[in-house]
């Protein structure tokens, strides 16, 4: 790891930062980030949450991370002695393979600083055969004004092995700045679903990526949600390397007050046979942003490949804004891609539908609502998520009828 830290310090002080003419930073606020207003937390505090009762429901494993630092971990009594690992990488017994699969750091500044100055990643291993039918929870949680946290979550699910990775990200309402990673390797025929919800409070700014390795006949369902922060961004990179493999990648979003939810999403066929299926849905309000921008890229290894990518968008206030930008690239013939995108109001014909019924507008508009994001709450992939996800979207659209978004 002393060596990963100086060859990524090395690296920062070569590489540009972001700049908003850089394209991948097209729409962003990256320009408003103040890094000398954080310092990173250089020793492992004392843990200040838990992992909500309500959601574990009898886990397999359940870990909570302070400022990025491991300060409980626990392997429940259903997966003991199965050979399920969850702790730090650095107590994994076959380091070597997990150096030689994951860590390192991609040319790009936020990675770099989540090398540089993160403690030891937490590492999910899971191992070939084992099939889990309890989810692993993590509750990574920032605390403090001024504090920079940098967690690096590791998940490697062997041949035939299936697992489900719930992960809840929080913070206390003060200045604060998240940068964490995701790296997943699924091998051959194993399964993965990794659901991520992004909670964060009202002054957090939190750059974050995910890299996704999906192998031969294996499969990746990741389910996101994004309810919090002052600026949210989540870039994910997901890799379908071998034949048959395939990915789901669903999310729901809803801004309010000056929100900015920035999503950027690279589904990169690169082997044949290969499927994937995006489906963000989201809605913006007061004076918040929405981004999306997504690429497909079908390689020329990449024949018989399906690809999907839907981004729907509603626009609650004349204030807010949306910006959808799909993409495709496609570098060989006998695929089946396709995009579409929307940004509007809530559909005048149909909320004058439930007036005329005697339905209050107000009341209109939160069924209609409710109905636009209904579809991804059926895809989520615990109960305990489609209770999480409903309940804040009821908390954003009782915030909506009351005219309080612009409160903290």
């Amino acid at each position: 790891m002393c060596s990963l830290r100086a060859a990524a310090l090395r690296r920062l002080s070569e590489i540009d930062k972001p700049d908003i003419q850089d394209e991948i930073w097209r729409y962003s606020r990256i320009g408003e980030l103040d890094l000398t207003a954080y310092a990173p937390s250089l020793s492992c505090p004392s843990p200040v949450v838990s992992v909500d009762a309500t959601m574990v429901e009898d886990a397999a494993a359940t870990v909570v991370l302070s400022d990025g630092w491991i300060t409980t971990s626990k392997i429940g009594e259903a997966a003991t002695g199965l050979g399920l690992f969850v702790g730090s990488v650095g107590d994994f017994g076959d380091v070597v393979r997990i150096r030689e699969t994951f860590l390192g750091f991609q040319n790009d500044f936020f990675d770099c600083l989540n090398c540089a100055f993160g403690p030891p990643p937490l590492a999910v291993v899971i191992p070939d055969g084992l099939q889990l039918d309890r989810p692993i929870v993590i509750r990574s949680h920032v605390s403090g004004d001024g504090a920079a946290a940098f967690p690096r979550l590791i998940i490697h699910c062997g041949i035939e092995s299936s697992a489900t990775v719930l992960h809840l990200q929080t913070s206390d309402k003060t200045n604060s700045l998240v940068v964490p990673v995701v790296e997943a390797a699924i091998d051959d025929s194993a399964q993965l679903c990794y659901a991520v919800i992004q909670d964060l409070g009202p002054r957090t700014w939190q750059v974050s990526q995910e890299r996704l390795r999906v192998g031969r006949d294996a499969s990746l369902e990741l389910f996101a949600v994004g309810l919090g922060g002052e600026y949210a961004r989540s870039r994910t990179d997901c890799q379908l390397v071998a034949s048959g493999a395939e990915a789901r990648i669903t999310a729901a979003y809803f801004g309010d007050r000056s929100q900015t939810l920035d999503y950027r999403t690279f589904q990169e066929h690169a082997a044949p046979h290969t499927t994937s299926e995006l489906l963000f849905k989201g809605a913006v309000d007061g004076m918040a942003r929405s981004v999306y921008t997504g690429l497909i890229r079908v390689s020329p290894e990449g024949i018989g490949s399906r690809a999907y990518q839907t981004n729907r968008n509603i626009k609650l206030s004349p204030d807010a804004w949306a910006e959808s930008v799909p993409n495709l690239e496609i570098e060989t013939d006998d695929v089946m891609c396709s995009h579409a995108s929307t940004v509007s109001p809530v559909d005048e014909d149909q909320r004058f539908y439930l007036e005329s019924r005697g339905v209050p507008t107000l009341a209109a508009e939160r069924l209609l609502l409710e109905g636009f994001f209904e579809e991804v709450v059926a895809l989520a992939p615990l109960p305990s998520i489609a209770r999480v996800l409903r309940s804040g979207l009821s908390e954003k659209l009782e915030r909506h009828d009351a005219g309080t978004w612009r409160e903290a």
